[in-house]
């Protein structure tokens, strides 16, 4: 009975990026291998554009962009947590707020724009270079889930323009 009622739906449903025939024969796969990511300043910046860069072409393929994303980072570290004793911060948190836009090559025409949202939080301690590293471990997470925020909501545009 269940399955003469779902088999109808059989052909409806299909993945987003294309099973069928590898990564590069989804029509999404292709477009989301064209969209060109600029230059975004600063260490964070480097970290949220390579996992993009990543994220939209993992087979390194050069193909014509004919989109762009644009993306404005803002960082700030709160320190939520001190010690009563010492004054100082026992703990950190990276927050980074990316605003993003994604427009047309030849004729810039804007297909998407958005806020993505970063938060990770970090232990701090005495030495000052685990300090160091505990943050730009927090910075890479922060990138890594804000390219990941940013890739699917480009991928469920760009699915759904079809």
């Amino acid at each position: 009975m269940t399955l003469s009622a779902a088999l109808p739906l059989a052909g409806c449903i299909e993945p987003m990026y294309g099973a069928t025939g590898g990564f590069d024969s989804s029509p999404l796969a292709a477009e989301l291998q064209a969209i060109e990511v600029d230059e975004i300043p600063n260490r964070m910046g480097h970290y949220v554009r390579n996992e993009l860069i990543f994220g939209f072409n993992g087979t390194g393929s050069t193909v014509q962009p004919r989109y762009r994303l644009s993306v404005n980072l803002r960082e700030r570290v709160q320190t939520p947590i001190l010690d009563t004793v010492t004054g100082r911060a026992t703990s950190a948190t990276v927050i980074v707020v990316a605003e993003y836009r994604l427009v047309t090559v030849p004729g810039g025409a804007e297909v998407l724009k958005g806020v993505a949202n970063g938060v990770a939080s970090y232990d701090r301690f005495s030495n000052r270079f685990s300090n160091v590293r505990a943050a730009r471990d927090a910075e890479i997470r922060d990138a890594k889930v804000i390219a990941e925020l940013i890739r699917t909501r480009v991928s469920t545009e760009l699915a759904t323009r079809r």
